[in-house]
C-alpha cells in the first residue's frame, strides 16, 4: 500500500508538468477564440488599438496578451516601414478597430465599457 502511495506522489508532479504545455494558449488559438470572446462580452476594442479585458478570467487574459502582442509587433513594423510613430499607427488601427466592431459587442469609451450600437 505504501509503495503505491509512494509511486501516485511522484507521478502527479509529473502528470500534472507534462499537461502544463496543453493549457498555456498559443497566438492562434487566442485569434480562434477572439470572435466568441467578443461576442460573449468578455473582450472589447477599445481606441489605442488594443483590446482590453471586459471581464477577467484566465483564458480572456490570454486571449489579450497574446494578440496585444502581435498587434504591439505589427504597429512596430509598420511604423518603422512608414517612418512614423509607432502611437500614430496604434491611434489609426484602434480607429479602425472602433469602426468595424460589430454592433453589440465592446467598445472603450471614456474609460467606460459600453455595448457598441
Amino acid at each position: 500500500m505504501k509503495l503505491v502511495k509512494h509511486i501516485k506522489m511522484l507521478l502527479l508532479p509529473a502528470l500534472f508538468a507534462l499537461s502544463l504545455p496543453v493549457l498555456a494558449m498559443n497566438l492562434q488559438q487566442a485569434m480562434a477564440a477572439l470572435g466568441q470572446a467578443k461576442a460573449q462580452g468578455l473582450v472589447g476594442e477599445q481606441a489605442n488599438g488594443y483590446l482590453g479585458a471586459v471581464q477577467n478570467d484566465a483564458n480572456t487574459a490570454d486571449i489579450v496578451k497574446l494578440i496585444n502582442d502581435a498587434r504591439r509587433a505589427e504597429y512596430s513594423r509598420l511604423a518603422q516601414q512608414n517612418n512614423i510613430a509607432v502611437a500614430d499607427v496604434e491611434a489609426m488601427a484602434g480607429k479602425k478597430a472602433l469602426e468595424r466592431t460589430s454592433a453589440g459587442h465592446f467598445i472603450l469609451l471614456d474609460g467606460n465599457w459600453v455595448k457598441k450600437p
